[in-house]
């Protein structure tokens, strides 16, 4: 078989492959802080919500929502005071912060908590 015939059964059992549906998963925000708080999820290909949108959590608020996400991806959290981006938790506003614990792996059918505390 020449190669040009090869790549193009190649090519061709590619596109008929199925795609592979993005798993979901929950992640819970308990907001902890005493003030308004937003958040966004930072994986390695997508942010969440995305669109220039992002998660608004009133004091002492929690609540989940789905997130799309390849199995195994790393997730980061970036959370800061409503209107007030200096002061912030994880990755922060612009994703560029070191910080511990707040990565996570994206698990089918699961739940993660996000516990923001002072």
């Amino acid at each position: 078989m020449s190669a040009r015939r090869a790549a193009l059964l190649a090519a061709l059992l590619l596109a008929a492959a199925p795609a592979r549906a993005a798993d979901e998963m929950h992640v819970m925000v308990k907001n902890g802080i005493g003030r308004a708080v937003v958040v966004e999820l930072h994986g390695e290909t997508k942010i969440w919500p995305g669109g220039d949108q992002l998660y608004m959590f009133e004091k002492g608020e929690r609540k989940s929502f789905p997130i799309d996400c390849r199995e195994g991806e790393k997730i980061c959290y970036g959370a800061w005071l409503y209107g007030d981006d200096r002061v912030s938790w994880g990755v922060g506003p612009e994703n560029d912060r070191d910080c511990e614990d707040c990565c996570f792996s994206c698990v089918d059918a699961t739940i993660h908590v996000i516990e923001l505390k002072p």
